[in-house]
């Protein structure tokens, strides 16, 4: 059986499209963030998974901080970080940020570091 899941009032593109998808919802094994941000500066602040997260930049650009390294990545890039790695991001103007973030697990575990 394949299940789908439907974004209530699809416009056909993904302008302001944020959404949060647990993959326990749906029946999969991973979780999704759906990330649309237009303010230069925002992201979320320092965290870590006990699992990996896989960051698909569509769009834009935003410069991550992965335990010390920082990175700026740009639409078309993929960055992976590793389990258990402190890691954020900050949108870099002038352009909106548009990535997809998908979680190796079927719910969102999140360690808060700031």
């Amino acid at each position: 059986m394949v299940l789908m899941h439907v974004r209530a009032g699809v416009v056909g593109d993904d302008a302001d499209w944020n959404e949060n998808i647990e993959g326990v919802e749906i029946g999969s094994d991973v979780s999704l963030i759906l990330e649309y941000e237009s303010r230069t500066g925002a992201g979320p602040r320092l965290h870590r998974h006990p699992y990996s997260e896989t960051f698909l930049i569509r769009r834009g650009r935003a410069l991550f901080t992965v335990a010390d390294e920082r990175i700026e990545a740009v639409g078309g890039q993929i960055l992976v970080v590793p389990a258990l790695t402190p890691h954020k991001f900050e949108v870099i103007g002038p352009n909106p940020f548009v990535s997809t973030n998908i979680h190796a697990n079927p719910t969102f575990v999140t360690e808060w570091l700031e």
